[in-house]
């Protein structure tokens, strides 16, 4: 059964690790996509983008499923305010996210998937680490889900909701995330929309049980 179905990677610190506790993003994928597409969580607590390029650097892709859809959540330990060792300047925040695209879009690397689809979440609230997702996406010509907006429009613009989608004033806990990004996939790869999929095995009522 290894590798049967094509998967849905989630690449990421803590709030991707987080991403299959009860209402999270990550478990809502894979509810969505069962029997569609699998979806491993690469979430890794406490690191940053400098921490995360050598773990995708280790992918053997002779040896992985195909990867559809690589999902990039970093951020949060980026954002922390010097002196703290895991902060990381904008401009290489920026540097170090086209990094990673250009790992699985550039034709010369030896990661190269040109049929995996990449997209970038933004990270809440931190405004300027925000910013850089969205320049990192917008330079490598690859899609962004402005997470925080989202989360600000589900607590309907009131700071005194947020704390019902954000338990730590980062970590989002709340199906808005599974929304924001399925919205993102709809418009920019509706092709990959779990609607759009057909299960990789067929339903019972569909299994000629005569000749299963």
């Amino acid at each position: 059964m290894a590798n049967v179905q094509d998967v849905i990677m989630l690449f990421g610190d803590s709030i991707t690790q987080a991403g299959w506790a009860a209402h999270g993003f990550g478990a809502r994928l894979v509810n969505a996509y069962s029997r569609k597409l699998d979806v491993p969580n690469r979430g890794l607590a406490g690191y940053n983008t400098d921490c995360a390029i050598p773990v995708l650097e280790q992918q053997d892709q002779k040896h992985l499923p195909k990867v559809t859809l690589l999902v990039l959540w970093f951020g949060a330990n980026d954002a922390v305010i010097q002196p703290f060792s895991k902060h990381i300047p904008l401009p290489k925040f920026i540097e170090n996210l086209n990094y990673m695209v250009h790992l699985v879009h550039f034709p010369e690397s030896p990661y190269y998937s040109p049929s995996t689809k990449i997209i970038l979440i933004t990270l809440p609230p931190v405004n300027t680490h925000q910013q850089g997702v969205k320049a990192a996406a917008a330079a490598s010509k690859v899609a962004a889900v402005d997470v925080w907006t989202a989360i600000w429009n589900a607590a309907s613009q009131d700071e005194q909701a947020l704390s019902r989608y954000l338990s730590d004033g980062r970590t989002v806990t709340r199906q808005v995330v599974f929304e924001a990004l399925m919205k993102t996939v709809a418009v920019e790869h509706p092709e990959l929309h779990y609607e759009k999929l057909r299960r990789v095995f067929p339903a019972w009522n569909e299994v000629d049980w005569t000749n299963p």
